[in-house]
């Protein structure tokens, strides 16, 4: 299951506690593309838009939820915990309920429910910066760091190995002490238990949000529509069972999934990236390179990076079988791409298995995406 990191404020989280929900939103922009092939949005705020939702599509029912608390007048940034998804993500129509009560609009939505809560928050420095414990530097936070230095994404996922580091700091900052009862909420700088004054999230809960039939839309008349895709397929991965297909996903055994996942200080991000179990002792990590374009030689630079990324930072934390994939828009491919390919393939070395190919087309409303052999 994959673990979220939501950037709140003291007020804010205060409601979020109360309420049990976690929420993200664009100002004052209530669009959710439901059914729909328009957009009165310009395009750099729309695909600014559409990135948000896909952070939120991959949230999972069961994933679990830690709130960074921004610094605010003598209290530290700290991140306090923890929380699991208790509802599929919807689309709180307006974002009007509760609106005052955060001081902001929150859109697109997802109910919670306690899974073991600790009084005391941990700071950056504790989560970041302090090293004990720590014996090589790819043990350390990259989600949290990376996400810090590029100062973006208030809904930032961390892998599986920084979870559980998390959790650990967490539960040793509390002396392995939860706090008891079913209600929460959050007073000078600590959680505490509001069962005597528990209130119920009545907002609407049922309102699904979905992009296929713009991505569509902007695919037929020739526009950029590549944080449209990720967002499709980041909200169906595991979900889906022809897309699962081509992917190679088997029933019940993907346990993390993540997009735009940041492998260096720079700019380089992974578009999607899961993990699944293979069998009961192995896992494999499958990290996804989206294209909007018909497939080239540069993709291979791109996807090397990424796993030479993996190979340092995520394979010694969770050793995992490297399964890379490159999905674009169907096309004919040129003999230069595919020797490109084939010469990928052939410095694997053992190092990770053979690129996977794969092209979509539109049938009217729907994709259909297929595996190629070059």
């Amino acid at each position: 299951m994959t673990t979220h990191i939501f950037i709140v404020n003291e007020q804010s989280f205060k409601v979020h506690l109360e309420y049990l929900f976690v929420g993200t939103g664009a100002k004052d922009k209530d669009i959710d593309f439901n059914g729909t092939t328009l957009s009165e949005l310009h395009h750099q705020s729309e695909n600014g838009l559409v990135s948000m939702m896909a952070d939120f599509s991959r949230i999972r029912k069961d994933d679990f939820v830690i709130f960074y608390v921004q610094a605010a007048k003598n209290n530290e940034g700290k991140f306090y915990g923890i929380y699991q998804i208790d509802s599929e993500p919807f689309h709180e129509p307006k974002g009007t309920y509760l609106k005052a009560e955060l001081g902001k609009q929150l859109t697109f939505r997802a109910l919670i429910k306690p899974f073991k809560v600790f009084a005391e928050g941990i700071s950056e420095w504790e989560a970041l910066d302090e090293i004990k414990g720590i014996h090589s530097p790819n043990q350390m936070l990259w989600s949290l760091i990376y996400r810090k230095l590029k100062g973006n994404r208030g809904n930032t996922m961390i892998t599986i190995y920084e979870a559980k580091r998390l959790f650990h700091l967490l539960e040793s900052k509390n002396n392995y002490t939860e706090i008891q009862g079913h209600h929460f909420t959050y007073n000078n700088g600590k959680q505490e238990s509001n069962d005597a004054s528990s209130v119920i999230y009545t907002g609407d809960s049922t309102h699904k949000f979905d992009i296929l039939q713009r991505l569509i839309h902007k695919k037929q008349t020739g526009k950029a529509y590549e944080s449209h895709l990720q967002m499709y397929l980041v909200q169906n991965i595991g979900k889906n069972e022809s897309l699962d297909k081509v992917l190679k996903i088997k029933s019940n055994t993907l346990d993390w999934i993540g997009n735009e996942v940041s492998c260096g200080v720079g700019m380089q991000r992974i578009d999607i990236m899961f993990s699944q179990n293979k069998d009961t002792i192995s896992k494999e990590i499958v990290p996804i390179e989206l294209k909007a374009v018909p497939a080239s030689e540069d993709n291979i630079r791109q996807i090397s990076r990424y796993i030479d990324w993996i190979e340092q930072y995520y394979v010694p934390n969770m050793p995992s079988v490297i399964r890379p994939i490159l999905i674009c828009p169907q096309s004919q491919l040129s003999p230069q791409t595919i020797n490109a390919f084939r010469n990928f393939n052939a410095k694997a070395n053992g190092r990770y298995l053979p690129l996977e190919y794969i092209e979509f087309v539109n049938k009217g409303t729907t994709l259909e995406f297929r595996n190629i052999v070059y």
